[in-house]
């Protein structure tokens, strides 16, 4: 009796396994990809915001933006870091902006920054 437990437990396990493994594999039929992956869908979205203020020296921006998805944060007024200094130069004080912003060694940071349309 005990052995044949010990072997059914050994055929779940090997069974599960298996199914954890297939699932890693990518287009071997698994599961989709897991909430890890998500975040990239979202990088991709742009955010509204206006330009409130530009220090070039601390290679800031502060931006009064909508919600951002793929930071989990309502719409607000922030400063955030730039990526490249140059994104400075191409706006003014009250510019209607679209951006992406991502958190870079613990700070919030403009990775993509264009003109509203």
């Amino acid at each position: 009796m005990i052995d044949n437990r010990i072997a059914l437990a050994a055929s779940l396990f090997a069974l599960a396994f298996c199914g954890v493994a297939a699932a890693a594999q990518p287009g071997t039929g698994g599961p989709a990809p897991s909430a890890a992956a998500a975040p990239s869908a979202h990088a991709a979205e742009l955010v509204d915001g206006e330009v409130r203020k530009i220090d070039k020296d601390g290679k800031k921006l502060t931006l009064r933006h909508g919600p951002l998805k793929n930071l989990d944060m309502p719409g607000m007024t922030m400063v955030f870091q730039v990526k490249d200094a140059a994104m400075l130069d191409q706006v003014q004080t009250g510019d209607k902006v679209r951006f992406q912003a991502e958190k870079i060694d613990g700070k919030f940071t403009v990775t993509q920054l264009e003109a509203a349309r």
